[in-house]
Formats: C-alpha cells, sequence, structure tokens
C-alpha cells in the first residue's frame, strides 16, 4: 500500500482545495494579529486630563462651568502652589462645598492659611476630556494605577500560554477544526464581553480567556494547513505570517476610524464568529484521523480533495489502514523521551522564548518614538513583510536550517552594532535596528515552519501549541526586561538581546534539515531525520515502515 504522501501526491498537493482552505484559513492570521497588538490602542494615555477637588461636580453644575472651565479653578492654582505639578496626580487639599462661589472657589478656603496650602493624592475622582476614547480612561489606569495597563498585556500573554497548553492537547486529541471552530466561537463572545466589563476585574478575566481561544485559532490553523499540503508546498505556513503583518497594517487604520475603545474591540472581534461559517468548507485533517484509526473518514476526505482539484484516486485507494503503533493522549514526556525528541524540543522552546523577547523588545523600542501613533505602527508593520518574501525566496533553495540560524545571528550582530552607535548619527542607528529586526522577524516565522515539521502527526500540535507557548512567556518579561535594563543603561538591553540571538543561531544548527522530506508520522520517524540527509544535504533513500494507507 502506498503511503499517505503519495496518496496526497496523486490527489493533489496544493490544488484548488488546498489553496481555498488556505486563503480561508489565513484570515485567522489577520484577526489574531489584532488581538496580540490591540493594547496599542485599547490602552492610549489620555493627553487632557486631570483630578477632580471634593464637591467640584456640584459646582460646576451650579455655576454651569464648562470642562476647560472647571480644570482652570482646579489645575492653575495647584501649579501656582507647586509648580512641577500637572494636576494629574495630586489636587489642593480642599472640598469645595454651597458657600463656594462660582467666580473664584478657591478663595475663601484658601484666605487666612498660613504657608502654601496641603496637597493631597487623587482617589478615583480623574476627569477625561474624552472618557471613553481608551481603557486607560475608563477604568482610571493612571498615575499609581498606570502599572494595570501592562498587567492587562501580561495577563493576555499568560492566556495565550494557558491555551498554549489546554487546546493545544485538545486539538491532538478531539480534533484540528472542532477545537479551531470552538476558540473562535470563544474569542468573539469574550471580546463582546471585555468590550462591555463593567470593572477592571471582568475586563482582566474575559481577556485572559480570549487570550485562551485566540492562541487555538492561532496554532490549530496553522497546523491544519501545514497537513493537508504536500512536502514542497509546506511553506504555505509562512505565508500566513504575512497575513498576520497585514493584520498589523490594517489595525491602525481601525482604530484611526473608530473612536472609542469599544468599537475597536468589537470591531476586532466580531469577525471571529464569520469563520464559524468554516465547518461547511473546512475538513478535518486527514492526517489526524489516520492517527486515530478513522480510515473511513480521512479516505473520503482525500476522495473530496481529489474531486475538487480535478484527480481521480486510484481504485485500490479503496481502503485505509493506520500504522500498527498504539495512538496514546500526548504528554509533555513524548516530546522528551526518546534523544532527537528531546533534543528537539529544548531548542525549539529556546528558539521561541528568544524570537518573542527580541521581537517585542524591538518592537517597543522602535515604535516608542513619538510622532503619529498611526502612522508609526503602520510604518512598523510593513518593515516585516520583506522577512515572509525572504523566507519565500530562500526556503525551499537552501533548506530551513541555515536561513534559521543566519537570521538570528544578523540579529544579535545588529543589535550589538546598535548598542555602540554614537548617538550623533541617529540614521544609521535606526537602520542597523531596523536589520536586527528584520532579521528576528524572519527567525521567528521560520520557527513556526520547523516546529509543525519535526513533529510526529500524533504530537505535531500540542507539541507546537506546547514550545510556542515559551513565546508568551518571552512576551511577558520583554517589557519589564526593556525597561529595567534600560533605567541602568540605555543599551543594555540590546546587548542582552544580541548574546540570546547568536546562542539561538548556533543551537539550530543542531536541528535536522527538513526540506523535501514528508512529514514524519511516528516518534520513530523523528528518530530517523537525522539519517535523511548527507553531508552535502542530499536525501538519502529512506523507507518509512510505519505510516501506511
Amino acid at each position: 500500500m502506498p503511503s499517505f504522501d503519495e496518496v496526497l501526491k496523486e490527489a493533489g498537493e496544493f490544488g484548488r482545495f488546498q489553496k481555498r482552505v488556505f486563503f480561508l484559513l489565513c484570515q485567522t492570521g489577520i484577526t489574531f494579529s489584532f488581538l496580540f497588538a490591540s493594547v496599542v490602542f485599547l490602552g492610549q494615555v489620555p493627553d487632557n486630563y486631570w483630578c477632580r477637588i471634593p464637591g467640584a461636580a456640584d459646582l460646576s453644575e451650579k455655576c454651569g462651568w464648562t470642562l476647560e472651565e472647571e480644570r482652570n479653578f482646579t489645575v492653575l492654582p495647584l501649579l501656582l502652589v507647586n509648580g512641577s505639578s500637572g494636576g494629574r496626580c495630586e489636587r489642593l487639599d480642599v472640598t469645595w462645598d454651597a458657600a463656594a462661589g462660582c467666580a473664584s472657589p478657591l478663595t475663601h478656603r484658601l484666605d487666612g492659611r498660613v504657608g502654601s496650602p496641603s496637597l493631597a493624592p487623587c482617589q478615583d475622582s480623574w476627569v477625561y476630556q474624552q472618557p471613553h476614547a481608551s481603557i486607560v480612561s475608563e477604568y482610571n489606569l493612571v498615575c499609581g494605577h498606570a502599572w494595570m495597563l501592562d498587567l492587562s498585556q501580561a495577563i493576555l500573554n499568560l492566556g495565550f500560554l494557558a491555551g498554549a497548553f489546554t487546546l493545544g492537547y485538545a486539538a491532538d486529541r478531539y480534533g484540528r477544526i472542532l477545537i479551531y471552530l470552538l476558540s473562535c466561537l470563544g474569542v468573539g463572545i469574550c471580546g463582546i464581553i471585555v468590550a462591555f466589563a463593567p470593572n477592571f476585574t471582568l475586563f482582566l478575566i474575559f481577556r485572559f480567556l480570549q487570550g485562551v481561544f485566540g492562541k487555538g485559532t492561532w496554532m490549530t490553523c496553522y497546523v491544519i494547513v501545514t497537513e493537508i499540503v504536500g512536502s514542497d508546498q509546506r511553506i504555505v505556513g509562512i505565508v500566513i505570517q504575512i497575513f498576520f503583518t497585514l493584520g498589523i497594517m490594517i489595525l491602525p487604520g481601525i482604530a484611526y476610524l473608530i473612536p472609542t475603545w469599544q468599537g475597536i474591540q468589537l470591531a476586532i472581534s466580531l469577525p471571529n464568529f464569520l469563520f464559524l461559517l468554516y465547518y461547511w468548507v473546512v475538513p478535518e485533517s486527514p492526517r489526524w484521523l489516520l492517527t486515530r484509526k478513522k480510515g473511513e473518514k480521512a479516505l473520503k476526505i482525500m476522495q473530496d480533495i481529489a474531486k475538487h482539484n480535478g484527480k481521480y484516486l486510484s481504485p485500490h485507494y479503496s481502503e485505509i489502514t493506520v500504522s500498527n503503533v498504539e495512538v496514546t493522549n500526548p504528554s509533555f514526556l513524548d516530546l522528551v523521551r526518546t534523544p532527537q525528541m528531546r533534543r528537539n524540543t529544548l531548542i525549539l522552546m529556546y528558539a521561541w522564548f528568544t524570537s518573542a523577547l527580541i521581537y517585542q523588545g524591538l518592537v517597543m523600542r522602535l515604535g516608542i518614538v513619538g510622532g503619529n501613533l498611526y502612522l508609526d505602527f503602520f510604518i512598523s508593520g510593513a518593515v516585516e513583510l520583506p522577512a515572509a518574501l525572504l523566507i519565500l525566496i530562500t526556503i525551499d533553495r537552501i533548506g530551513r536550517r541555515l536561513p534559521f540560524a543566519i537570521s538570528n545571528i544578523v540579529a544579535g550582530i545588529a543589535c550589538l552594532i546598535t548598542a555602540f552607535l554614537p548617538e550623533d548619527i541617529p540614521w544609521f542607528k535606526t537602520t542597523v535596528a531596523t536589520l536586527g529586526r528584520l532579521g528576528i522577524t524572519i527567525a521567528f516565522e521560520i520557527v513556526y515552519l520547523v516546529n509543525s515539521e519535526l513533529y510526529p502527526t500524533t504530537l505535531r500540535n500540542f507539541g507546537v501549541s506546547l514550545c510556542s507557548s515559551l513565546c508568551d512567556l518571552g512576551g511577558i518579561i520583554a517589557p519589564f526586561l526593556l525597561f529595567r535594563l534600560a533605567a541602568i543603561w540605555l543599551e543594555l538591553p540590546l546587548i542582552i538581546f544580541s548574546i540570546l540571538a547568536v546562542v539561538c543561531g548556533i543551537l539550530v544548527l543542531l536541528l535536522p534539515e527538513t526540506k523535501g522530506i514528508s512529514l514524519p508520522e511516528t516518534v520513530e520517524d523523528v528518530e530517523q531525520l537525522s539519517g535523511h540527509y548527507g553531508k552535502c544535504g542530499k536525501k538519502k533513500k529512506h523507507q518509512n515502515t510505519n505510516s501506511y494507507i
């Protein structure tokens, strides 16, 4: 009996059917990027706000003041007392009551006092000119509460981390498409609740859950695409990264057109409900069905693929069987029990962690430069487009391993050079830093592909999800590492980034090359991967005796 990849080749490795499924699932990359980067616009710190004196609201209504007039009566006297205060985190320690006059409400409170009037910290009494523009003004995440904005992003990354473990496991046990559809439903529902959360605690809870389900959509769609195409077309996984970048470029346009954070939140969440329509057009992965001993369903899907691709399967494909290897539910021990699996897992976990840490660190370093936030964010996304193009040009010509290593090393060297360039040539310093961003972006996109190619079908979704969970850990650490070290020396984070990237570039050279080989079906196939290629990179003949249909 022929192998699954031989049947797929006869049915069409990347025909009309796969192209349709691929295009549909690529849209997930756009919506996931919305969730990933939305805090930049949901959490914009308002330019104009101040602390309201107790009783000022009633007096303002009585006197018919505008917000600007109230601000003048509140903040200007404070500036006279303390010239360094902007009236945002402290106020005059007074209370306005009915005795206060509309013309000079502070006069009777300050007359007769010896010395300067005392100040008091602001306690949830802030006034914003645009109260619903962002979650900062909605939940008073300013002054002593400013750290809560960082917490909201950390909570999202914790959700990604939890989703990698739970939904990655579930997709390997219960099926790719089922978990994908449930995840899309979860992202949409949680997104709506986040938009109308009455308090910050509820906001955090459902933002965490949105992260859990968001990770489920992203990782599962990637695995589905990888498993329904032939080995020569698996770089379509890289193209999904282009759609992620497109989402990064679209997001500032959405934020620019919608004035409130609730509107932005709904705009980036509701499209996930459209993905539920995929139930009728995206099938379950036939590779996964084979591992779960559901040969008849797998054969039916392969026949549908062949029909849509204008092909016809031979009559001797009337029966379908799986390997005699017993299929068990995946566990972490399966990823480290054998030598090759253990080596691959540890290196890939480090690569995920490093890529995320450096990528987010460089984004924060180059992106927070003032100016037009919407334009700057768009440009920062456009910088990533050449990364995918370079991968598409090189990865099928020279393989995965060498570009993976070179991109990490280039990123490390660029970070190191940037750290020691003088400040009087900012254009050159920015150019070299951008080269580092390009290098780490390439590494970040290649790790998705290599990770999915180095795990067997029975463990693929769980393995990719588990390793990529280190990406979420890197995302949590990145802002703390960047800002804490920068307080010591502005360029110190770049030194750390350079060391991490170069070490990663060396380690990935120890991974086996996966260019042009069939996806492994069992752990035994992974253990034999190092025997596929000789010293010159030529594919050796190898008979896989474990996976047949």
